[in-house]
């Protein structure tokens, strides 16, 4: 089974740039749909991102052109570079995997990272 460590977060102002990463272990990345999701203080975690094993990708209209999901296959890594982040961005991030892009999706996967703070002040 896959393990995800995710790092990358911190504390940026508004319009500032952040990439966060997410090391696998155990497993292959290519043979999962993976993907990134937070939680903002109070309230429910929320889809951000997600990439297919083909390679195909997708996002919350909310961040749509402004974060970009990626990964190295060779470094068994998936990364997600934000730009233009908005305090509303700030939330606790987290990694995901699963064997179905679908149930990714819906938030049902099963391996999540531990998560890495966002703060985004104004």
């Amino acid at each position: 089974q896959v393990q995800l460590v995710e790092s990358g977060g911190g504390s940026v102002q508004a319009g500032g740039s952040l990439r966060l990463s997410c090391a696998a272990s155990g497993d292959s990345i290519s043979y999962y749909p993976m993907g990134w999701f937070r939680r903002a203080p109070g309230k429910e975690r929320e889809f951000v991102s997600a990439i297919d094993s083909d390679g195909s990708t997708s996002y919350a209209d909310s961040v749509k052109s402004r974060f970009t999901i990626s990964q190295d296959r060779a470094k068994n890594t998936l990364y997600l570079q934000m730009e233009s982040l908005k305090p509303e961005d700030t939330a606790m991030y987290y990694c995901a995997a699963d064997s179905s892009i679908l149930r990714l999706w819906r938030g049902g996967a099963s391996r999540w990272g531990q998560g890495t703070q966002v703060t985004v002040s104004s």
